[in-house]
């Protein structure tokens, strides 16, 4: 995600990356034009969506199937959070799985079919739950406590974060 904060080795870094993004923003505004600017991007990148800026850099179809795991992968976690008592949130290899599940090859409108899908889903979610709900706390294996509400938060800054990767993807690989 980022070749000087390792989130694995750095959380506490991470996080405070990740949220900067967000900053004082409403999360549930941020994530509700997310769809919109994933569709307005991948019209702007036409033919060069699947070109990587460099050998090691995710294209902008790679940002956007991370984007989309980011969002599968939240879905669940809410949901831990909210049915369990502080469950063992696992953490994932976004490399591994933007490179195994050959994100280069999707379809651009199937990834951000199942993206509004799930981002429908989380934000009815979020919007029924009382505000004490925000609060339950996940085990995050590498970042230690993290709250339903805090993992809102993070999601809405990594939908900034990649967004801003997949647009310099994009100004990279169009001045060639």
């Amino acid at each position: 995600m980022n070749d000087v904060i390792d989130p694995v080795a750095m959380p506490s870094e991470y996080q405070r990356l990740v949220l900067s993004f967000l900053g004082d923003d409403d999360p549930v505004a941020v994530q509700t034009a997310t769809p919109a600017t994933l569709r307005l991007l991948v019209a702007e990148a036409g033919s060069l969506l699947r070109e990587r800026p460099e050998p090691t850099e995710w294209s902008i179809i790679e940002c956007l199937g991370h984007i989309v795991d980011g969002e599968l992968i939240s879905s669940v976690r809410y949901r831990w959070i909210l049915a369990e008592d502080e469950p063992d949130i696992v953490g994932y290899d976004q490399d591994l799985w933007v490179a195994g599940l050959r994100h280069a090859e999707d379809d651009p409108a199937a990834l951000i079919a199942l993206f509004e899908a799930l981002r429908a889903a989380n934000l009815a979610l979020w919007a029924r739950r009382p505000p004490g709900d925000r609060e339950r706390i996940g085990r995050h294996r590498e970042r230690g406590a993290e709250s339903y509400g805090l993992t809102f938060r993070l999601v809405a800054g990594h939908d900034r974060f990649h967004i801003a990767q997949a647009r310099r993807a994009l100004e990279a690989v169009q001045g060639r």
